[in-house]
C-alpha cells in the first residue's frame, strides 16, 4: 500500500510538472515579443490599396512606405493577425543590391534596423524580424505592388488606428474624443471584438490578413449559417507558405456590433490549419475570424492601448 502510494505521488507529480511546463511553453511561444517599435508623428488620410485576386476582389490591404533613405514608394501588408511588424527577406535583399548603403540585414539574428514612414509618420526599430519570405522588387515596373513585409499590431499599440473603408484611408493619430465607444479585448496583442448573431454572443478575432471574408469560423457554424443548398465557392489560401482549403457560401444573417449591425451575406470555413491553431482558438475562447470585407463602406476606429473601438 505504502508503495502504491509512493507509485501514485510520484506520478501525480509528473503530471503536474508537465501541465505548469506546458502552460509556460505555451505563454512563451505565443506572448508576442516586447514592443520595440518607436513612433513619432502621425499619419493621416494614407490611401489604401488593394490586392485582388481572380475570386477576391479585397484579398489584402497594403499600405505605402518609404524606407529612409530610399526615394522610392514601396507597400506594406497592414494584418492586424500579427502581432509584430516585420519586413521580407527577399524583398528587403533586392533593395540592398540597389541601395548597398541603407538596407543592411543582420544574417545571424535575421533582423534590421531601419526607420520606415507612413505619411508623415516615421517608425523605427533596431529590431525589426526579417522572414524569409517575399519576392523581388520590380524598379522597372511602375504598376508593381513590391511588398516588403508586414505591419502588425504592435504599431497600432502605438497610435489609435482609423481605418476608413468608405474612403479608402486610413490614419494613425494620437488622441480622438472617444464618444459611444465599446470595450474590446486586446491580448497578446489579438484583437477580439464582441458581437452577436442570432442572439449568441460571440468574440471574434479582427484579422485583416483574411482580409476579403466576411466571417470565418468552424465547419460545424458554417453548416449553421449558410444557406441550405447555396453554392460553395472553394479557394486556395497563403498562410506565410502554408495551403490552405477555403471554402465559403452565402448567408443571409444580421450581425451586430454594440449599436450598429451589419448583414452577413457570406460565411467561410479553413481546411489545412493545424491542430494546435484550432487548440488556441479555443483557448481565446474565440468563436471565429472577421475580415475587412464585412466593413466595406463603414468607418473602424480602434484605441487598442485603451481597448475600445467604434464602428461607423
Amino acid at each position: 500500500m505504502k508503495l502504491f502510494k509512493k507509485i501514485a505521488t510520484v506520478f501525480l507529480v509528473i503530471i503536474v510538472l508537465f501541465l505548469v511546463g506546458g502552460y509556460f511553453y505555451f505563454q512563451k511561444k505565443f506572448t508576442p515579443p516586447e514592443n520595440y517599435l518607436k513612433i513619432s508623428g502621425i499619419a493621416e488620410n494614407i490611401p489604401i490599396k488593394w490586392i485582388s485576386s481572380d475570386e477576391n476582389s479585397h484579398s489584402a490591404l497594403l499600405l505605402p512606405v518609404e524606407i529612409k533613405g530610399i526615394n522610392r514608394t514601396f507597400h506594406m501588408q497592414f494584418d492586424s493577425g500579427s502581432p509584430v511588424t516585420v519586413f521580407y527577406k527577399k524583398s528587403l535583399e533586392s533593395i540592398a543590391e540597389k541601395f548597398q548603403n541603407q538596407v543592411k540585414i543582420d544574417a545571424e539574428n535575421n533582423t534590421i534596423s531601419s526607420v520606415f514612414r507612413i505619411g508623415k509618420m516615421n517608425v523605427a526599430s533596431s529590431d525589426f524580424e526579417v522572414l524569409d519570405y517575399g519576392e523581388k522588387i520590380s524598379f522597372d515596373n511602375p504598376d508593381a505592388e513590391n511588398i516588403i513585409g508586414t505591419i502588425g499590431t504592435d504599431l497600432l499599440e502605438k497610435r489609435i488606428t482609423i481605418l476608413d473603408f468608405k474612403n479608402n484611408q486610413c490614419s494613425f493619430i494620437e488622441k480622438i474624443k472617444e464618444d459611444a465607444f465599446t470595450d474590446f479585448e486586446f491580448k497578446k496583442r489579438k484583437i477580439l471584438i464582441p458581437s452577436v448573431i442570432e442572439n449568441e454572443n460571440l468574440k471574434l478575432l479582427y484579422d485583416t490578413g483574411t482580409s476579403g471574408y466576411e466571417l470565418i469560423t468552424t465547419k460545424e457554424i458554417w453548416q449553421q449559417y449558410r444557406n441550405k443548398n447555396s453554392a460553395i465557392k472553394t479557394e486556395k489560401g497563403n498562410s506565410w507558405g502554408n495551403t490552405l482549403s477555403v471554402y465559403s457560401a452565402s448567408a443571409k444573417k444580421k450581425i451586430q456590433f454594440k449599436n450598429t449591425t451589419l448583414n452577413l451575406s457570406e460565411v467561410t470555413y479553413i481546411e489545412g490549419t493545424s491542430s494546435l491553431q484550432k487548440f488556441l482558438m479555443k483557448r481565446s475562447g474565440m468563436q471565429g475570424m472577421i475580415g475587412n470585407k464585412l466593413f466595406l463602406n463603414h468607418k473602424l476606429i480602434l484605441d487598442c492601448r485603451n481597448e475600445k473601438f467604434k464602428l461607423e
